[in-house]
């Protein structure tokens, strides 16, 4: 039986930016983990019939980072297990928010010899090895830009034959492709709507920098600098009508939810703690 190639299309219903191109897909999406030397191809049930994802949770796969992108959407999950910070985009100045897992490059606190230690693990985590990439298309006589999915195959998680399939025998999608597919447009939706919430704290002068004191059991004493988050002292003096506009928009709850999510850092520092102790046990024995 021949299988009819088609590519990965999402009617997404945002206008889309006008400087994106098919050759920059990362530029938009803002993948801020992934290989060291990217190669992305427009996914296709032909090109990729036996493309398999492993999805294990391993340093080896990419998954040592110490933050990842968040979005509005995600904070209440997200501050369930991670503190919520805000960083700026080196080339534009933009804030951002992040999910934390570690107070260094490539530490991953919640990563361990199991896997991932928490119950929720953050979309942009998630959708690796894809990603959203545009394509020109000619739509009643112009060419437009249409979102697709693409995938990263010089990603670790590529395989042949371990992991997840991607496409069914004759070209059919997985339910593990669907899902993929579903985060990358909550993560579309994502991008959007975190843009408007950091253009509502910034007009507010919501945002303050953030210096975080970490002493550990042995003495050792370090600080995490450069990041940003809520400053509650605005947050409470704001008049009556700026309140119900953030609240009318949805964006109440997830500055609530950025607050609530800095009780994590001391679970963290807890975790690095344990792991200290843990490693002097191993060198006595």
């Amino acid at each position: 039986m021949d299988v009819e190639e088609y590519v990965f299309v999402r009617k997404i219903n945002f206008e889309l930016d006008n400087t994106i191109t098919k050759k920059e897909p990362e530029l938009y999406f803002r993948m801020h983990e992934g290989s060291a030397v990217a190669r992305f191809e427009t996914l296709s049930n032909v090109n990729h019939q036996n493309l398999h994802i492993i999805t294990r949770r391993h340093a080896d796969y990419g998954d040592n980072l110490m933050h990842t992108l968040t979005f509005p959407q995600e904070f209440r999950s997200i501050q369930a297990h991670y503190p919520i910070f805000f960083r700026k985009q080196a080339d534009t100045g933009v804030f951002e928010a992040v999910a934390m897992f570690g107070f260094k490059h490539e530490q991953n606190l919640f990563l361990d010899e199991n896997g991932w230690d928490a119950s929720y693990i953050p979309l942009m985590i998630l959708r690796q090895p894809f990603l959203i990439g545009f394509q020109q298309q000619q739509e009643n006589g112009e060419m437009v830009k249409r979102p697709v999915v693409q995938v990263d195959m010089e990603n670790p998680r590529i395989s042949n034959s371990e992991g997840e399939r991607v496409f069914m025998e004759f070209g059919g999608y997985t339910e593990y492709l669907n899902k993929m597919v579903s985060i990358l447009d909550y993560i579309h939706y994502g991008h959007e709507t975190s843009r408007l919430f950091m253009q509502a704290l910034v007009a507010l002068n919501l945002i303050e920098s953030l210096t975080v004191d970490i002493e550990l059991e042995d003495g050792s004493k370090n600080q995490l600098i450069g990041y940003y988050t809520i400053n509650e002292d605005v947050l409470n003096k704001l008049p009556q009508e700026d309140l119900f506009r953030l609240h009318q928009h949805g964006f109440l709850e997830p500055i609530y939810m950025v607050l609530a999510s800095q009780s994590r850092i001391a679970e963290m520092i807890a975790r690095i703690n344990a792991r200290n102790k843990n490693e002097r046990l191993a060198a006595q024995n």
